[in-house]
């Protein structure tokens, strides 16, 4: 039988259960792909993944939102990338789970 002193905070399950969301939307998923590499720009997203930069904007927002990606300016530039390591271990392993 599970021990439930085990089991997180209903709170912490819930911030947990967001969190996965977050990961549910393929686009948001590319944008973080983008990011593997380093920093970029809106602009330099959307070309790379051949998207508008408005839903690009958008996305880079809930995604900013929840910690995922983080933001510096360079003048009028703005650069995104990756929050920290554990994005991109979370989607690796993630992807490491789909092609088992």
């Amino acid at each position: 039988m599970a021990d439930k002193n085990n089991i997180p905070e209903m709170e912490v399950l819930f911030e947990l259960a967001d969190l996965f969301k977050v990961f549910g939307d393929s686009t948001r998923l590319r944008i973080l792909y983008t990011l593997f590499d380093g920093e970029h720009a809106v602009g330099d997203i959307a070309d790379t993944l051949s998207m508008e930069q408005s839903t690009i904007s958008h996305q880079l927002r809930v995604l900013r939102t929840n910690k995922l990606v983080k933001v510096r300016r360079d003048g009028k530039q703005i650069y995104y990338s990756l929050d920290d390591e554990h994005v991109k271990k979370v989607i690796e392993m993630g992807l490491d789970h789909v092609l088992e």
